[in-house]
């Protein structure tokens, strides 16, 4: 199976920041949309949420993939100590995330997951990936400026390591791609695995 070349490549996802970063590794795939709800359970931890989620996703997509296709899915969660803050539901909420995360160290997760039908069998891969970022101080001022470009509106966290609040980032560890929204580092080897190459 692996190294055929014939194996197709469906991104469960509309985030264009996961678009983006798979095109530019070369990777040429459709894009079909989840209607996955993306709440977290009672109790449930930020890892947990985003590994379930991004399954979810991921087995939703795949019912009605062909049998010659591999489904990726993911799901990233911005967390600041145990508590995670979804995308701002106006301006001002926008503002106020990005004060929050000014001045500390918080943490990115993505899970992921691959589905590919094989026969009447599944191949299922997956895992979930941190990074930590540092923010720097932030004004309310510039909170405000940057959230009236409109950047941060649809971004978990409010706000996007690849864009305008590029400069408020001190310092990434771990996968840069991960906090954009999919860990290439580790989701390309297993693609790879299951027949998907770039072209």
């Amino acid at each position: 199976m692996p190294g055929d070349n014939t194996t197709r490549l469906i991104l469960a996802s509309g985030s264009p920041r996961r678009t983006d970063l798979l095109r530019l590794a070369g990777f040429s795939f459709s894009v079909v949309v989840p209607t996955v709800e993306e709440n977290a359970l009672p109790g449930e931890r930020p890892e947990a949420c985003a590994r379930r989620l991004a399954e979810n996703k991921a087995e939703e997509v795949a019912r009605s993939a062909p049998a010659d296709h591999c489904v990726l899915a993911a799901d990233t969660l911005v967390v600041v100590g145990e508590e995670v803050l979804g995308k701002p539901r106006d301006f001002d909420d926008a503002v106020e995330m990005l004060l929050r995360l000014a001045g500390r160290t918080h943490r990115v997760l993505t899970g992921f997951a691959l589905h590919r039908r094989d026969g009447e069998s599944w191949e299922k891969l997956g895992g979930l990936e941190e990074s930590r970022v540092r923010i720097a101080a932030v004004s309310r001022e510039q909170a405000r400026a940057y959230a009236a470009t409109g950047e941060p509106l649809d971004k978990a966290g409010a706000y996007a390591l690849q864009g305008l609040a590029g400069r408020f980032v001190e310092a990434v560890e771990g996968s840069r791609s991960n906090v954009i929204g999919l860990p290439l580092e580790r989701v390309v080897p297993m693609l790879a695995r299951l027949g998907v190459r770039p072209g």
